[in-house]
């Protein structure tokens, strides 16, 4: 890592987790005001700072994305206007490292979440909208090599082993418009290029994670640009 890293994170504290675990079991009003200043100071200033050190390491990685904790954490408030869970609160911190045309485009992004028993990385386009989606499938259709090339990077199959083959993110039968016959069909059909992994809560704690964020970030880099430019994208 390059000297000039601030290394201001030093791992998400043991009351990160505490502060959940409490949450899940007292999710109101009530609580989470009495509790707010444990949450600013427990959940809020790590992963603040977390995403501030990750702005010169994405930077590296690619000058389109943006780590800006104004824009790239999520509020811990729950949009409950449709949903029949009426809890106010999230039970986990989110980050989206978004490119810098991510509010006018689906385009493809880097993530990260964590709660109790659950820290997540990850990256790619999570349930895009039909138009770019099809952007995705035509680029994949037209340079089935570069595609298979870039998802068959070393560092990409050992940090992931691929994209999510979950069955949420894939059709059934071939797309319309796409030769089922296609030697990239199984992608073809696929709905989200997501891929991630899971990381202990213990290795959150510890201050190398931002670490483990970056280089799982770094190795999703060669699909993520075919990604970017199958949208248009600059990477």
């Amino acid at each position: 890592m390059a000297k000039s890293d601030t290394h201001q994170f030093k791992g998400l504290p043991a009351d990160f987790f505490a502060f959940f675990r409490e949450l899940e079991k007292n999710n109101e009003r009530a609580w989470f005001l009495a509790n707010k200043p444990r949450y600013e100071d427990s959940v809020v200033r790590p992963m603040t700072l977390l995403v501030a050190d990750m702005a010169p390491r994405l930077a590296r990685i690619s000058k389109q994305y943006l780590a800006d904790p104004k824009r790239s954490l999520f509020r811990i408030y729950r949009d409950v206007r449709f949903s029949k869970d009426k809890s106010p609160y999230k039970t986990h911190a989110a980050a989206q490292f978004r490119h810098v045309v991510g509010r006018d485009v689906h385009a493809p992004a880097f993530y990260l979440h964590a709660s109790p028993g659950d820290i997540y990385i990850g990256a790619g386009m999570w349930m895009p909208d039909a138009a770019h989606l099809k952007m995705v499938r035509d680029a994949i259709a037209r340079r089935t090599s570069d595609w298979r090339k870039v998802t068959g990077e070393a560092a990409f199959v050992k940090t992931y082993g691929g994209f999510s083959d979950d069955p949420a993110y894939t059709l059934k039968r071939p797309p319309k418009g796409y030769d089922p016959a296609h030697p990239a069909i199984d992608d073809l059909k696929r709905t989200s290029f997501v891929c991630g992994i899971e990381v202990s809560e213990a290795q959150a704690k510890k201050a190398d994670f931002i670490d483990r964020v970056e280089a799982a970030f770094v190795a999703a880099k060669p699909p993520m640009r075919f990604l970017c430019k199958a949208l248009g994208l600059e990477f």
